[in-house]
C-alpha cells in the first residue's frame, strides 16, 4: 500500500509541537472538532467525531509519536510516524504515513495539509 511523505516547519518549540499533537485542548483548537488523545504507548485516540482513531505505538515526549490509524472506511489500519526535530528557532516536523489504501491517497495526502499538520502549522503562526 502507499507512503505518504511529508515535512513541515513549525514556528514553535519541539515541546509546543508535541504538545499541540497530543494535548486533545490544542488538537481541538488547530483541527476545529472534537478530539480524544492519549499520551501514553497503548493509549487511544479518536479525532473528527471518531471517524479517525487508533492507538499509540509509541511516544518519546517532544522527539517522536507513531500511532496505528484506523477510519471507520478502511479494512486495515494504517501507520503514522511524526518524528520531531530542531531547526534553528523552529521545529520541523517529518511525517510517515504508511499503508494507506490506494483509493484513500489523495484525499488523506491532501487532509495532512489542509486540516492536520497543515492546519497545526497554521495555528503556531497566529499565535508567534
Amino acid at each position: 500500500m502507499p507512503t505518504i511523505q511529508k515535512t513541515y516547519e513549525m514556528n514553535a518549540t519541539p515541546e509546543e509541537v508535541f504538545n499541540a499533537l497530543i494535548n486533545p485542548d490544542l488538537i481541538q483548537i488547530w483541527s476545529r472538532d472534537e478530539a480524544k488523545m492519549s499520551d501514553k504507548v497503548g493509549g487511544s485516540f479518536s479525532l473528527w467525531g471518531g471517524q479517525m482513531f487508533g492507538i499509540n505505538l509509541e511516544v518519546v515526549p517532544n522527539q517522536k509519536l507513531v500511532q496505528e490509524w484506523s477510519y471507520d472506511q478502511w479494512k486495515e489500519p494504517s501507520k503514522v510516524t511524526f518524528t520531531i526535530k530542531t531547526k534553528g528557532k523552529k521545529t520541523i516536523i517529518d511525517l510517515l504515513h504508511e499503508d494507506v489504501p490506494e483509493k484513500s491517497l489523495n484525499s488523506i495526502s491532501d487532509g495532512w495539509d489542509a486540516y492536520y499538520l497543515g492546519a497545526m502549522q497554521e495555528m503556531f503562526e497566529e499565535v508567534k
